[in-house]
């Protein structure tokens, strides 16, 4: 039996144990730093799966779980956070089920392929940014490569060479004005309202004049409690995406701008704080890409089929300006809704959905195997890993 062969035969004997944790997952939906439960039924399954796990590597909610001694080290990136009022719209209970199937495979052959296996729980990639403090404390600083998947839509391309993602950053804009009676001394206030009905419009106008391929967005939280007081205080969370960093800079920073134009006319005074942290635009490493779509081919999936997966943005950007790194793409089969849509996440708990989590499993298994077991390439990503570290 061949390594392949191995791989694929463990991943489907795994299956069955790791299936009811990702629809545990799926079933029980934590938001952005709270997947205590998570968090605890994946390393659970992952100790008991003989790998020693970290429960705090410098986040409550994430955890290192590591099998192996090897040379050769890959990290396995897990994510299980869900939105708000939506749940799993990203799939990640099937981004976290994947990961897992894929280190308990490889762990079964690390002494064979030479390698540490991390299984690292990312925390909190919808919002914040769980993975930046894990590259703070040195959980990526020794791992060869880095690896995951994210389920998409059908009819998306699936081979993830010269695709890339957005740099975004998140911010709470607050507006502090006076207090009045409505009425009685209307001339009194400074109407935060205001500020924000002329920050909207100037946002609004903005759109027409940025590139087609930028993002901003902005969401009012509160503005307000009732007519006949002038409001004192109004929150806006908003977000800026490009994809260099210098476009995403210089769009944050008209952005800035519109909000400051609300505080300038109203009177009143503005406060920004970041959410998080920002995230960097991804690098797709191409030789990895390359053994990705040798797998899927191998699988019966041909991966130049579908349309490029436009926008959107992920914190694994940050680890691959660090690590060589692969954030390719599996479809749901018949599935047209959009990300972060009440459909997309009821799709991702469907029969189908975990057929293609362990079919990502055995695809990303394939591709580690396949660079742990070919000296040149090791040198090569070594080579490559040697070359972020200079850059960043």
């Amino acid at each position: 039996m061949t390594i392949r062969d191995g791989l694929r035969t463990r991943v489907a004997a795994l299956r069955e144990t790791v299936e009811p944790v990702a629809r545990a997952i799926h079933a029980d939906p934590e938001t952005a730093d709270e997947e205590h439960r998570a968090k605890d039924r994946l390393s659970a399954l992952l100790r008991e799966q003989g790998f020693v796990v970290d429960p705090n590597p410098g986040d409550p909610t994430a955890f290192v779980a590591t099998a192996g001694t090897g040379s050769t080290r890959v990290a396995v990136c897990l994510e299980y956070d869900a939105l708000p009022e939506i749940g799993h719209a990203c799939g990640h209970n099937l981004i976290a089920g994947a990961g897992a199937l894929t280190a308990m495979a490889l762990a079964e052959i690390a002494n064979e392929l030479d390698l540490t296996v991390l299984a690292v729980g990312c925390p909190a990639e919808e919002r914040g940014g769980g993975k930046i403090p894990l590259i703070d404390e040195g959980v990526f600083a020794e791992a060869d490569l880095a690896i995951m998947v994210h389920t998409v839509p059908d009819g998306v391309r699936l081979d993830p060479r010269g695709t890339s993602s957005q740099a975004i950053g998140q911010f709470i804009a607050t507006y502090t004005g006076q207090a009045a009676h409505a009425a009685a001394a209307p001339q009194l206030g400074r109407n935060t309202t205001d500020a924000v009905v002329i920050a909207e419009v100037a946002l609004a106008l903005l759109r027409q004049q940025v590139p087609s391929d930028h993002r901003l967005s902005a969401n009012v939280i509160r503005s307000g409690v009732v007519p006949n007081v002038i409001p004192d205080h109004a929150t806006i969370e908003f977000e800026c995406r490009a994809w260099t960093l210098p476009e995403y800079e210089a769009l944050r920073q008209r952005v800035v701008r519109c909000l400051e134009a609300g505080a300038l006319a109203t009177d009143c005074t503005l406060t920004i704080e970041p959410v998080g942290r920002p995230y960097e635009p991804l690098l797709q490493d191409d030789l990895l890409g390359g053994l990705w779509s040798d797998a899927l081919s191998e699988l019966g999936r041909d991966p130049r089929l579908g349309v490029p997966l436009a926008g959107g943005s992920t914190d694994m950007g940050n680890v691959s300006r660090r690590v060589p790194s692969l954030h390719p793409w599996v479809r749901l089969p018949g599935v047209t809704a959009s990300l972060h849509s009440v459909a997309f996440a009821e799709a991702a708990g469907s029969d189908e959905a975990y057929d293609v989590m362990a079919e990502a499993a055995t695809a990303m298994a394939w591709t580690v195997a396949a660079v742990a077991g070919d000296p040149a390439l090791l040198t090569e990503l070594r080579a490559r890993r040697a070359a972020l570290r200079r850059v960043s």
